[in-house]
Formats: C-alpha cells, structure tokens, sequence
C-alpha cells in the first residue's frame, strides 16, 4: 500500500475533557509531536488572553474542545504555548488572541475571530469558504478603525489541521544540481494536468503531475519550478467578474494565508492531512527521476489585504509586528501592489520566515525557492531599501537553506529593481533584462546587437560588477507572468477583458509582435514566421550562459489568446492544452533536441564569463561587427570547445537573407550543419549524426529571422 493509500487514523477520535494538558514548551513554533502529544507554541508580544480551540468538522461553528492559556504558566517570554496529549492527526485546531483594539497604535486584536497558525502544517475549508465570510474588522467606511467587528467566525472559515511527519522517504536526499546543468520548468500543479486531454487519472493534482514525469524526463528538463503550492483562497478575486458576469478566481496562488501548509486542493486524496503525504510522494517521485523541486514562495504580503480586508492568522496575532504600517498606523505599507507589506526584517518576523524555509527544506525535501517579490524583502519597516538586509543575509548563510537554490525577483511594485545587485553571490535572479532584450532583437528593433551579444554570454554587464557569475542570471524569454511564448509571437497587443478588469490591468509594452494579423491567422506565410521565431527564442535560450528557465506548454505553443495577466483564469486561458502537444509536435521535438544539445556542450553553460579568447565575434563580414550601427542586426560567434570541437553560431534577425563567412574550424575538424531555424523538420534539427558538412571558404546563407549552429568535429 503505497503513501497516498494510508488514511490518517481516527482523525474523529473524540477529544476527551480529562485529555492530560501540560504547560508546553515555547520552541519550535507551530505544532510539535513530543511524547505522545503536541506542543503548540503561538508568537504574540501584545495578547493578553490565547485561547487554543480544537475541532471535529470543518464547518463547526463549536468547539469540541477549549483551552485557555494561562498568561503566567503558559507564555515564556512573548511565546504562548501549551502541550496536549493524545491528539490523532487530522485534528483540527485554531486560535483565539484577545489583545487592544487599537487601530491608531497599529492593534487590531479580535477575539470573535478564529485565526490560523501561521505555521500551520495543512488547512481545511468549507468547500464554500470565501473571503465575505472573514470580512475586515473595521466596520466604517472612512477605515478609521473604531468598530470591532463582533461576529464570531468559527463556522465559516478555515482550520488547521495537525499532521504526522512521518514519512518512508526510501533513499531520498537532496539532488543538488549544479547550475551548469540546471534546466528550469516553471509550471502550475492545477493547470498543468486539470484538462481532461492531460492523460492523467488525477487531474489538477500532485498525483497528477507523478504521472506527468515520465514527459518532463523525456523532454530534458531539471528541475521544476511550481508556481504557490502553499495555502491560499482561490475565490479571493470573487468581488470581479469576468464580461459575461461570471465570478473570477485567484489562479496563481500570490496570496498566501500560511506559509508552510501545502495547498489541499491539489491533493487527490483528501484535505484533513493528506495533501501534505501527497505533496511528499510527489517530491520523492520527481527525485526519483533526477528531477529538483523549486517552490515559488511568497513573504512579502499576505491575504489579509489593507485595512478593510479579512482577519485570516497575523493581522489577529500581532499586526503591529508581522505587517509594515503607515505613520498612522491604522493604514499598511503597500510595496506589493496588494494591500498590505510584510515586515521581514522585523527579528520575529525574520524567524517565522526562516522556520518556513527549513521546514520545506528539512521536512518536504525541497530543493529551493523562487522568492516573489525579492526586493520588499531588503526593506525596513519604514520601507527603506537596506544595504544590506539581515533576513536576505541570513537566508543566504543559514546552514540548512545555504545549499538550496535561492533565485530572487529582484523587484517589487514600488519601484525597486535589484536585477544584476541583489545581495550576494549565492543568490540567483530572474533576469528581467535577458526576457526583454531578447525579445527585442527578435522583433527587430534598432541598436540590440550590442545587448543581445551580452544576454547570451551570461550578461557580465549586470553581473559582473557585484562578483557575480552567469549562473547568478536565470535567463528567460516568458514565465507566468505575461505573454507565452506563441502569444509573444502572435500578439502586439494585451488582451485582457477576460479579466473584468477593462483590459486595464497587465503591462502595455509585450516587446512582442504579430508579424501581420493579430492572434490566430490561417496565413502561411505569418504561421511559418511565427514557427521560426519560437525556434529561435528557444535556440537563444538553450545556447546562452546562465540558468535557461522555459514556461512549462511554450514547447507545445501553449496559447491564452493574448491575456498578458491570466492570475485569475483557472479556465481553458491557463489551463494546458495536450492536444496541442499533438498539432505542434514540431516545436515540442525541436525543444527536447536544443534541450540536448546544451548538454552535450558544457562550454554553453559554464559558470564563468567568456573571455576574448573564448569566442570570437564576426556578423555579415569576417571582422568584428559595428556594435554602434542601430541597422546592425546579423551577429555570429565562434566557441572553441577544446581539442578538435568549435561552436559556429549565426543569428539573423532581419527580415532579409543574410550571407554569413564562416570561420576556419579547427584543425583536422569539419563543419557539420546541426541547427536552421528556416528548415522544415527534420533539417532544422540534424542533431549530432547530421552529415551536412559546410566548407569554410563558403558564406552561409542564412534566411531572415533565422538561426544556424555549426558544430566542428
């Protein structure tokens, strides 16, 4: 019987009223099995009053089970806690923490609210769980913050749920891959198999992505990088609606309502401790393929929203210290774009967060961390960006996280971008120059030579000057957020009326073209176009140095009709589309081929910059090209590979044919002709058996909005 098979135990085991309570122990925070019981240990500085409730059903509005905390036996320092014995797993619990209303002093203390552990291992909803139920406190519409809301919440809002740690990890340990060979994955649990054409039994599932594994290890890559696993509220976006008036839900997840608990709803098996068995098996699984596990994380901010949203766990606990306030302090900081800023660099608050990390770390086995929203992270509780922020430093140093993948967006919504100077080496970034100047050259714009010459040598411009390598730049062309890569090439324009929000919201400016007719053409010719530049998007990515990171569907020209902002579309827009797999079965085996070849040649994902003698740049004639000349848009390259082996790389993105000299190969080597973009398959890939030899003293010709790589042996 295999993990997923086990059903917790007697999770309605009745708690008796001569269950034997202990004062507890304040460390670690959250729940804690110890001696035949649990320990729960709760953060609160100004709480006068917690009160530990435990729970049979999700919708219990009754206790079945009330504990007070005694403020003297019960609370060390500003930690409450108490032990209590005989607890099954699947247990349900939650808080109550009585302390000042006082909005003006930044206390927001509610007792008639049942709050949630913020370190909370599963949660449990009401199916119909949504956030008009755990409305604001403040019942004026000015937010002035004088009237508490007095309805007691318990029977309508979610409960945490007590889980075992117990696991048959088999022989699992850590992958850690280097960053020469990293291939990342980004990709959402939900959407990646929910479509009935996904093959898989356990659609929108953490089973359901197990049996996509088998496809992930075929097509080449290394590590997956999912999209917010942890708890969030899908119907928190409810108050829009889309134009036909239906209600819009949170898709993505970048609202999280506690930190370490895995979101249950992507559990097939049930929601009272079992998502957390199945995310488990899905990690075991994945490392089971040589495949790493990289979580899109959010500490920035929290569902909880500004003033007038809902008191879900920290607003409830101790708003004053888990949330930067206004200089009145009835109002938040607001440098997510959200509501309201968490303030990690707070001692506290930096702690809690260090407790998440390890815990995914230690506990669920994951490799590292996407952190959204990076830059809010090296802000002070006044919002000033640090010099050198101690919870970005002690994440870097800490002896459990340091040797895990730790890659930042370097930016967040009021106007920080640390692309190229976040903190230390150790930290990777996403590379928001690379998608841009990329995208750029493609499309054709002026004076890109230059840039796109640096893109694919690791970007030493950004990186260089603050110590680091090109394995710091994790280099991509789409992600989540904005265009996939057959909308870059079939949209000028965002799309997004779906998003009830007058096609408003997501960014103008795509870097992004139509070639013609915008959206879906039957014209050959712009088809044939579009094919070319998705190829070449993918040649760029796959040759460059750094991290090559690829939106999971863009190998199988994943569309959502030009929604630039699809956050809210758990829908056909997001949802992959397997079918496709089939009709562009062309792109898909020419990604899996370039995927290969990068392998096949370490010297493209090297963890250095190239030197001057490490490749030499040519364009349409045999000396260096005019990097000033804005017309300037024929570039190519020669890369020694050691011993007989050398790279010829051409690029063309002009729109006319372009005659290119090649360079002498190396002794005794000939040229063989692997890559053109403007070939119809199987020549666009003749891989590494391809018999094309090309003679040096002829200029290559290479076709507009193209990509040719000659490789000597």
């Amino acid at each position: 019987m295999n993990g997923r098979e086990r059903l917790l135990p007697d999770y309605m085991a009745e708690i008796s009223e001569h269950t034997e309570i202990r004062r507890g122990t304040p460390l670690p925070l959250g729940t804690h099995e110890w001696m035949g019981g649990v320990n729960f240990a709760l953060f609160s500085r100004h709480a006068y009053r917690v009160r530990l409730e435990l729970f049979d059903q999700p919708t219990d509005s009754m206790p079945s089970r009330v504990i007070d905390l005694d403020s003297t036996r019960n609370r060390t320092g500003d930690v409450w806690h108490v032990w209590v014995g005989g607890l099954p797993p699947g247990q349900l619990y939650g808080y109550r923490v009585d302390g000042p209303y006082q909005p003006k002093e930044g206390h927001r203390f509610n007792f008639n609210k049942l709050l949630l552990d913020p370190l909370a291992t599963a949660i449990t909803a009401p199916f119909s769980w949504d956030f008009s139920s755990a409305c604001g406190d403040d019942l004026s519409v000015s937010g002035s913050g004088q009237a508490l809301s007095t309805v007691d919440d318990a029977g309508s809002v979610p409960k945490c749920v007590l889980t075992h740690d117990h696991f048959d990890w088999h022989t699992d340990k850590p992958l850690r891959h280097g960053w020469s060979r990293t291939i990342i994955y980004e990709t959402h649990v939900r959407g990646f198999t929910i479509r009935e054409n996904s093959g898989c039994e356990h659609r929108g599932t953490y089973q359901g992505l197990i049996e996509k594994i088998p496809y992930l290890k075929d097509l080449g890559v290394t590590a997956v990088e999912l999209m917010p696993v942890h708890e969030f509220n899908e119907k928190q976006a409810a108050q829009l609606r889309s134009p036909t008036g239906a209600p819009i839900k949170n898709y993505w997840g970048y609202d999280p309502v506690a930190f370490i608990a895995p979101k249950a709803s992507y559990s097939s098996a049930g929601s009272r401790g079992q998502q957390k068995l199945e995310f488990k098996e899905m990690v075991r699984a994945l490392h089971g393929a040589d495949i790493e596990v990289i979580l899109d994380v959010v500490f920035n901010h929290t569902a909880e929203g500004d003033e007038s949203g809902p008191t879900l766990s920290l607003r409830g606990i101790d708003n004053a210290i888990f949330y930067m306030l206004e200089e009145d302090k009835r109002f938040y900081r607001n440098y997510a774009g959200t509501g309201n800023t968490v303030n990690a660099n707070h001692p506290v608050v930096q702690d809690h967060i260090l407790d998440a990390l390890r815990y995914w770390v230690v506990e669920m086995h994951v490799d590292g961390f996407r952190f959204d929203l990076a830059s809010i992270l090296g802000r002070d509780g006044h919002g000033n960006l640090l010099a050198n922020p101690p919870l970005i430093e002690r994440i870097a140093e800490d002896p459990i996280l340091r040797g895990t993948k730790l890659i930042a967006e370097a930016w967040d919504a009021a106007g920080a971008y640390e692309v190229g100077s976040f903190f230390q080496q150790s930290w990777a970034e996403w590379n928001g120059r690379y998608r841009d100047d990329v995208r750029r050259f493609w499309r054709g714009d002026d004076g890109m030579l230059g840039a796109f010459a640096s893109r694919i040598c690791g970007s030493a411009d950004v990186y260089a000057k603050s110590g680091k390598g090109p394995e710091a730049s994790v280099n991509f062309v789409t992600c989540h957020d904005g265009f996939t890569l057959n909308d870059v090439v079939s949209f000028r324009y965002k799309h997004n009326d779906a998003n009830g929000e007058g096609n408003r919201d997501g960014v103008d400016e795509n870097c992004s073209a139509n070639y013609g007719v915008e959206g879906e053409t039957s014209d050959i010719e712009i088809n044939l176009i579009r094919k070319r530049q998705i190829k070449n998007f993918f040649v760029t990515l796959l040759i460059s140095r750094g991290v090559p990171m690829m939106l999971g569907g863009d190998e199988f020209r994943r569309t959502q009709g030009g929604n630039n902002n699809a956050y809210c579309q758990d829908n056909d827009i997001s949802w992959y589309d397997w079918d496709a797999l089939e009709r562009h079965q062309e792109i898909h085996q020419f990604v899996r081929n370039m995927i290969a070849f990068r392998q096949a040649h370490p010297v493209l994902s090297a963890e250095r910059f190239y030197t001057e003698t490490e490749i030499r740049w040519s364009g349409v004639d045999p000396t260096p090209p005019d990097w000033n000349d804005p017309k300037a848009r024929q570039l190519a390259c020669l890369i020694p590979e050691g011993g007989h082996g050398a790279l010829f790389l051409m690029f063309n993105a002009g729109t006319d044919a372009a005659m290119f000299p090649v360079a002498h190969a190396p002794s005794g080597a000939y040229w063989h002709v692997v890559v053109d973009t403007s070939l119809a398959p199987p020549h666009d890939f003749a891989g590494a058996d391809s018999e094309r030899l090309w003679n040096p003293g002829r200029a290559y010709h290479v076709a507009p909005r193209s990509s040719v790589i000659l490789v000597a042996r």
